[in-house]
């Protein structure tokens, strides 16, 4: 029964492990898509004011 345990705590340890990382990943790779798109907007900004 013991065994059974150890067994499932490693695999939620392992799973909360993924799912922590692909949230963080999906948030940088968010993060680094509104920067880029705010850079493209202030471009396209700048060229029609001049």
């Amino acid at each position: 029964m013991e065994t059974i345990l150890e067994i499932l705590r490693e695999v939620l340890k392992g799973m909360i492990r993924e799912v922590v990382a692909y949230f963080l990943r999906k948030n940088i790779l968010e993060n680094k898509k509104t920067t880029r798109r705010r850079k493209q907007k202030g471009g396209s900004q700048k060229n029609k004011l001049h």
